[in-house]
């Protein structure tokens, strides 16, 4: 195997912040409904869950690109993808310590997912990619 690219390696690190954030914002919330400070306790424990499992998966598509595993890179930009609309609705509501970083590090990976030394580590191995490191038609 060839060695990993920079981008590739970026794009990981920064798939695994965002579990790492969602698994952390799930566990906080858990730690919250504990103490009491969730007035319902069907809500909390639901929307725990959700985003603590949601966090697991997405530390399993950002190993998936640490070993440059083709089918991690889908999901990988659904997610980036979808943080940018979480990071404006963050930024609108005044939390902008949130949002900001979290619209950077969503454009920072998109770039890095989408870029050519990305797109010929996950597919030219398999023989699915041609010369400029698109995707061929099967």
């Amino acid at each position: 195997m060839s060695p990993r690219p920079r981008a590739l390696a970026v794009a990981a690190a920064l798939q695994s912040l965002t579990g790492l954030a969602a698994l952390g914002f799930g566990l906080s919330i858990a730690v919250e409904t504990v103490l009491g400070h969730w007035q319902n306790l069907a809500t909390a424990i639901s929307v725990s869950a959700f985003t603590a499992g949601g966090g697991l998966v997405i530390l399993y598509v950002a190993r998936g690109l640490w070993t440059a595993q083709q089918w991690s890179r889908s999901p990988a930009v659904l997610t980036q993808l979808f943080a940018i609309p979480v990071s404006v609705s963050l930024i609108q509501s005044d939390q902008l310590w949130w949002g900001y970083p979290l619209v950077a590090v969503a454009a920072v990976a998109l770039l890095a997912l989408l870029s050519k030394p990305v797109l010929e580590a996950l597919y030219a191995e398999s023989g699915e990619a041609d010369e400029e490191g698109e995707k061929k038609a099967v």
